[in-house]
């Protein structure tokens, strides 16, 4: 064991308590659930608005992002599997205040990205009951997926598990009959991939409007890091870490890639209805009977599965920031099944936030909290990349049992996108919220640190005593 491992061991410590019960085929699904859910079923419908044909290339330039960032995490998390994850390696590697700050803004990002899942699933509802208020689906759905929480890790990954795996036969089933009716389609049909160049061309927005396209692209990838947070409860946390890297990337990539190709040349781009989900709008223009019904269901069930991660990681991370010391201790305690049940409360505000957002401005709700729960998923996609520099400094690269390719200019190459796309929001009237909400909330953490946790803070020292279980 060398020194650097010895002395992360420390932070591993102090967030025992969790149960070690996920397979490595959950854990793929997992990452899959996270990622695949509102971002892309609702989200790339106001991708597609702002790029048109060339949303391709955009959620191209996000896989790469992801890619990267799925090395990265991979490459320290087979060395150091732990819960605290991402947030750990900053406090570790860079220093105690960027992993305080690292975990509070993701922790604050994805409490409100739950508030945008639960936004889209209360209008996926409206298909069917248009005339029934979207808070009683709100608070329906929300009570379940926190009782669902609440059982056991065990529960959750089954659960998960298996909307996952209705999401990945659904997207098979969509590529499919989508192909079958490009392929099918008459000469003089609206259908074909010549829609990708009749109404203005591939960029009829120009390279600005692809560009900011990646900013949703980047938001449809997002969650895919929880990978790294679900593999200190992993039962084989070394091969199930690589193993789902290796898979979660390729579906992703190609899930994406090609829906979205085929939805471009189903439905013309100036088509598309930004606020109900592209992907329903092609199943009725295929003509299949229910097929539209039946998709949306899908994406009901997508935007649940998201929630159902969702709610599992931001309650780990408060966990994690409660055993550092950097939370109040009662939200790293856990309970007899395993489950930190406090932490998984208080990560529940997103549901609230977002159901009052939703009452107020309707219309509008979808993107508010989209835009809010950004920046904090950019600041830490940015930080896991510096973090990785800082990372590979301290190993001896033979000693990786698994190593990102291209180091250093891979992770730089992340980081540099990642600030790009970051500085783009502040030229957009859609994210401007983006920076304006995110800057603030950091600055006032970064004091929070420094005037509560900075001389409290030693990150080489003895670990606290793991909280006892309640029961």
């Amino acid at each position: 064991m060398t020194k650097t491992t010895s002395s992360f061991d420390n932070l591993v410590q102090r967030e025992q308590g969790l149960k070690q019960t996920l397979s490595s085929g959950q854990l793929s699904m997992i990452a899959i659930g996270g990622a695949i859910g509102t971002g892309l079923f609702l989200g790339s419908g106001f991708a597609i608005g702002f790029a048109g044909p060339s949303v391709l290339l955009s959620y191209a330039i996000g896989a790469v992002i992801a890619l990267l960032l799925m090395g990265c995490l991979a490459e320290m998390t087979v060395r150091h599997p732990t819960s605290g994850s991402f947030g750990s390696f900053a406090e570790f590697y860079v220093a105690p205040w960027f992993g305080f700050l690292i975990r509070y803004a993701y922790w604050a990002s994805i409490v409100f990205a739950v508030g945008t899942e639960i936004t889209a699933a209360a209008m996926y509802m409206k298909y069917w009951f248009p005339d029934v208020p979207g808070g009683y689906w709100m608070i329906s759905f929300s009570a379940a997926l926190v009782l669902a929480n609440v059982l056991s890790v065990k529960v959750f990954g089954a659960i998960e598990y298996v909307f996952s795996l209705l999401k990945l036969c659904a997207i098979v089933a969509f590529i499919l009959l989508g192909a079958w009716v490009v392929y099918g389609a008459p000469a003089d049909s609206p259908i074909g991939f010549a829609n990708y160049s009749n109404d203005r061309g591939f960029f009829p927005n120009g390279y600005w409007g692809t560009w900011v396209a990646v900013i949703v692209a980047f938001f449809s990838y997002l969650s895919i890091e929880m990978i790294a947070v679900a593999a200190g409860e992993a039962k084989d946390p070394k091969r199930a870490v690589t193993r789902a890297f290796r898979i979660t990337v390729v579906r992703l990539v190609v899930f994406y890639l090609l829906t979205l190709a085929l939805v471009l040349a189903i439905l013309p781009w100036g088509q598309n209805n930004g606020g109900q989900s592209p992907f329903v709008t092609v199943m009725h223009a295929t003509g299949v009977p229910y097929a539209g019904a039946v998709f949306n269901a899908v994406i009901l069930i997508a935007a649940l599965s998201a929630m159902n991660s969702q709610l599992y990681i931001t309650s780990r991370l408060m966990f994690s920031l409660a055993r550092a010391g950097q939370a109040p201790a009662l939200f790293g305690r856990v309970s007899a099944r395993g489950v930190p049940l406090p932490a998984l409360l208080l990560s529940s505000l997103g549901i609230g936030l977002g159901t009052l957002l939703y009452l107020a401005y309707p219309k509008d709700a979808f993107t508010l909290m989209m835009s809010i729960a950004m920046f904090g998923a950019m600041f830490t996609w940015a930080g896991i990349f510096l973090t990785h520099l800082f990372f590979r400094r301290r190993q001896d690269s033979a000693s990786l049992e698994f190593r990102l390719w291209g180091y250093p200019w891979t992770s730089l190459a992340g980081l540099l996108l990642m600030l790009a796309v970051m500085l783009t929001t502040l030229f957009t009237e859609e994210f401007a919220l983006t920076l304006v909400c995110g800057v603030p909330f950091l600055l006032l953490m970064g004091l929070i640190y420094a005037l509560r946790y900075r001389k409290s803070r030693a990150v080489d020292g003895e670990a606290p005593s793991p909280l006892p279980i309640q029961h």
